[in-house]
């Protein structure tokens, strides 16, 4: 039987396009965490891959699940992923894969990557297996710059990468298609087992609208709370409790708030 229930947010990947999910993992200031220095961005398919959602029972007890890899989007996907290390002066690009098993689908993915780095040799471009990639990360994630992968293993680097700098509610994330672009938070966790408990760190959302406003060109507005977000948790030491602090979800915003009111006052006083 096919599945009755496909996934809101996969429909809305795959309708709408949106191909490249892209996310951000950083050192932030004022939270402790293992690993330092960290900076790398993930470049991750978000069309097909294991999430293509074509399943069935070819017979009672066996199922069937298909990933689907193309040429023509792990071509789109490095080249993508290669521009964006370009275009923020990034030096390596690391592809990420199992071409050692599946030969032919992660071996057309990584064979594409290839093709797309031959063009750009001002940037380094490795590979690497995802079981070994993901106890590097834990290991020595600093020798990481740009990555790019298949759709399941971005699912699983993501978040992986996010618990580096302090969980999920530090990172955003985005997707972008070449029309449309949604913004959320990087490891897209639901928390429903906070849900109106007030204590819900509001960074990663409140980041991911930085990146909306970037993407409108709005770049003084971003920078402005990007800055005040910044600041309220490195001086002020304003944290929630998943990052080791006691304020709740809205004293984080109201001192965000603070801050950027309390620029905005700033800066009309020189004027």
């Amino acid at each position: 039987m096919p599945p009755s229930h496909k996934s809101r947010n996969n429909l809305l990947r795959t309708s709408l396009d949106l191909y490249a999910n892209v996310i951000h993992c950083q050192s932030l200031p004022g939270v402790q965490t293992r690993h330092k220095d960290i900076d790398i961005l993930i470049v991750r398919e978000n069309t097909e891959g294991e999430y293509s959602s074509l399943e069935h029972e070819s017979v009672p007890g066996v199922v069937e699940s298909l990933k689907i890899i193309t040429k023509a989007n792990s071509l789109r996907i490095a080249e993508y992923a290669f521009q964006l290390a370009r275009e923020k002066g990034r030096k390596k690009v690391t592809a990420v894969h199992k071409a050692n098993i599946m030969k032919l689908g992660d071996g057309l993915f990584l064979h594409c990557c290839k093709e797309v780095a031959a063009g750009y040799p001002d940037i380094t471009f490795d590979n690497m297996i995802v079981d070994n990639t993901t106890m590097q990360l834990v290991s020595r994630p600093q020798q990481f710059d740009v990555m790019v992968m298949p759709n399941l293993y971005g699912n699983v680097v993501n978040n992986v990468c996010a618990g580096l700098v302090g969980g999920p509610g530090l990172v955003p994330g985005a997707n972008y298609g070449n029309n449309y672009a949604v913004f959320e938070t990087a490891t897209r966790n639901t928390g429903k087992s906070i849900a109106t408990k007030n204590i819900a760190n509001p960074t990663a959302m409140l980041l991911a609208s930085c990146m909306m406003l970037d993407h409108l060109k709005l770049h003084d507005d971003a920078a402005t709370i990007r800055k005040a977000v910044l600041t309220t948790m490195n001086e002020h030491r304003m944290h929630t409790p998943d990052i080791g602090g006691q304020g709740t979800t809205s004293e984080v915003v109201q001192a965000i708030l603070k801050q950027i009111i309390n620029g905005k006052g700033n800066r009309l006083a020189l004027h």
